[in-house]
C-alpha cells in the first residue's frame, strides 16, 4: 500500500492508503484510512474474494472467522436455538462503506434481500462525509417492564402506596440480577399509569431497568414477574400480564448529517427532498412508507448483529404514532446556507451481549467488524444508516425516481430467475435495463436469444 495524502489535520503523517487493483482494463483504486478507514472508492467493483479480503483487514479477522462469512450456522448449533429444527435459512449479507460517525469509520454488514439498499446507504454515507458524516447520542440503555394490576378499590390510593414504597419494589427486582447491578445496571425507577378499559379502570406499573450492554428483554421479565407478589401486597389488587414493553422511549438513539447541496444535486434537489418530507409529514399514507425505507437501513443491521428486528420494528413505528398520529421518524430542513440537514430519532433496544449475538457465530463476527464496544454505539451506529437510507430514497424519489437505480440491480434477480447464469446474467440484465422493461418474458427471451 502506498500513502497519498497527507493527515487531515495539516501533519505530515499520511493518513489514507490506495490499493490498486487492475481489472481487466479498469483500474481500481481503494482508498483506506489508515486504523479504521471506510471510504472506499469502487468496492462494488471488486469480486467477493477482493472484498472479503478487505474486510479481513479491516476488522483483523482470523482465518476461521473469515470462513464463517460463508458458511455461519451448523444445523447443531440451530437445533440449540428454536425448536422442530429441519435446516438454516440465509440472507445475503453485504458491507456497507464510507461511514463516518462520530468522527469514526465503520464497514457496517447489512443482512438483507432487497437490491440497492446496501448501495444507496453506502453512497449517501459518501455524500454525508463533506461535511463531516453523523453525529450521534443515544440515552441509557433503559426498558420498561409493565405490571398489570387490577381488581383495586381505589386506584389513587394504590397509586400513593405504590409511590411510597417504590425503593422495596426496586430494591426486591435488583435481588434477582445481582450481577446486573454490579455492572452498573438493573431497576432504578417506577412509573405509575391509570389506564381506562372497557373491563375497567387498571393501575400500569412501568419498572425502570437499565439493561447495559444487553437488549434485555429476559432480565426485565424476570424482575417484573419478581414483584408481582409485593406489588400485590402494597396495592391489595391482583396482577394480571407481567411483560417487557418493545416501546422503548426511555432507550432513544439520534443521529444527524448534513448534505452539501452542490453535491447532490443543487437548490433545485434539496427543495425537491424538503418537499417529499412535507409529503410524508402531512399523510400517513406516506409516512408509513417513509419510515419503512428507514427500516431498510436499520432491520439489516440488526439482523447481521443477532438482535430482535421485529421489536425493533414494533417500537419505531409505535413510536412514529407517539402524538396520535403516524409520522416521519426523521426531520429535514435547510440550514443558512441552503444545505440540506436531516435528524433522526427513535428506540434502538439493541444488545452487543447475550441472546444470538453471542451464540450466532455470524452475528458475533458481524460485532467484530463493526468494532462497537456497547450498544449505545451500536444503536448509535443503527440510527445513521436509517438515516442515510432515508437520504438516499427520498434524493431518489424527488429527481430521478426510485426505479432507475432499483432496476439496475433487480434486473440481475430477474435474469437469474430465468435461468441465465455467470456473464449471461450480467448481459441480460444490461439488455433489459437498456430497453426499460425488466421482467421474467424478456430474461427468458433474451436468455434464448443470447445461447443461439
Amino acid at each position: 500500500m502506498e500513502p497519498k495524502k497527507k493527515g487531515l489535520d495539516g501533519s505530515k503523517e499520511p493518513v489514507f492508503n490506495t490499493t490498486k487493483i487492475k481489472r481487466g482494463n479498469v483500474l481500481i483504486c481503494v482508498i483506506k484510512m489508515k486504523g479504521q478507514g471506510s471510504r472506499i472508492s469502487g468496492f462494488y467493483k471488486l469480486s467477493i474474494k477482493e472484498r472479503v479480503a478487505f474486510v479481513k483487514d479491516f476488522a483483523s479477522l482470523t482465518e476461521e472467522e473469515t470462513n464463517l462469512l460463508h458458511q455461519a450456522l451448523n444445523l447443531p448449533t440451530a437445533d440449540r436455538f428454536i425448536e422442530n429444527v429441519v435446516g438454516t435459512y440465509q440472507l445475503p449479507l453485504g458491507i456497507t462503506v464510507n461511514f463516518l460517525i462520530d468522527g469514526r469509520d465503520y464497514l457496517i454488514p447489512m443482512a438483507i434481500e432487497e437490491s440497492s439498499v446496501v448501495a444507496a446507504a453506502s453512497n449517501a454515507a459518501k455524500l454525508a462525509r463533506i461535511k463531516g458524516g453523523f453525529k450521534a447520542e443515544a440515552t441509557e440503555p433503559l426498558m420498561i417492564g409493565q405490571v398489570q394490576v387490577k381488581d383495586l378499590k381505589s386506584i389513587e390510593e394504590a397509586k400513593k402506596n405504590l409511590l411510597s414504597r417504590k425503593k422495596e419494589v426496586i430494591n426486591l427486582a435488583n435481588e434477582q440480577d445481582p450481577f446486573l447491578v454490579k455492572l452498573g445496571g438493573g431497576a432504578k425507577d417506577l412509573e405509575v399509569r391509570e389506564i381506562e378499559t372497557d373491563r375497567g379502570a387498571m393501575l400500569i406499573v412501568h419498572l425502570l431497568v437499565d439493561v447495559r450492554d444487553a437488549m434485555g428483554a429476559n432480565a426485565v421479565n424476570t424482575m417484573a414477574e419478581a414483584v408481582t407478589s409485593l406489588i400485590e401486597r402494597i396495592t391489595g389488587g391482583k396482577v394480571g400480564l407481567r411483560i417487557l414493553s418493545n416501546l422503548a422511549d426511555h432507550r432513544l438513539a439520534t443521529s444527524r448529517a448534513v448534505f452539501d447541496k452542490e453535491a447532490i444535486g443543487g437548490e433545485e434537489v434539496v427543495d425537491a427532498i424538503l418537499d417529499a418530507y412535507e409529503f410524508a409529514k402531512a399523510d400517513p399514507y406516506r409516512a408509513t412508507t417513509h419510515n419503512k425505507g428507514i427500516m431498510n437501513g436499520i432491520d439489516p443491521v440488526v439482523i447481521a448483529t443477532g438482535n430482535d428486528f421485529r421489536a425493533v420494528e414494533s417500537g419505531a413505528h409505535s413510536y412514529a404514532a407517539k402524538d396520535g398520529r403516524y409520522k416521519p421518524l426523521t426531520r429535514w430542513w435547510k440550514d443558512r446556507e441552503g444545505n440540506l440537514q436531516g435528524e433522526i430519532k427513535l428506540p434502538l433496544a439493541l444488545g452487543t451481549v447475550g441472546g444470538l449475538t453471542r451464540l450466532h457465530p455470524c452475528a458475533r463476527l458481524c460485532l467484530k467488524i463493526l468494532g462497537v464496544r456497547s450498544s449505545k454505539e451500536l444503536a448509535k451506529v443503527a440510527a445513521s444508516v436509517g438515516l442515510a437510507q432515508n437520504f438516499a430514497a427520498m434524493r431518489a424519489l424527488a429527481t430521478e425516481g426510485i426505479q432507475k437505480g432499483h432496476m439496475k440491480l433487480h434486473a440481475k434477480n430477474i435474469a437469474m430467475m430465468a435461468g441465465a447464469k455467470g456473464e449471461l446474467l450480467d448481459k441480460i440484465a444490461e439488455k433489459m435495463v437498456q430497453k426499460g422493461k425488466v421482467n421474467i418474458e424478456l430474461a427468458k427471451e433474451l436468455l434464448k436469444e443470447f445461447e443461439k
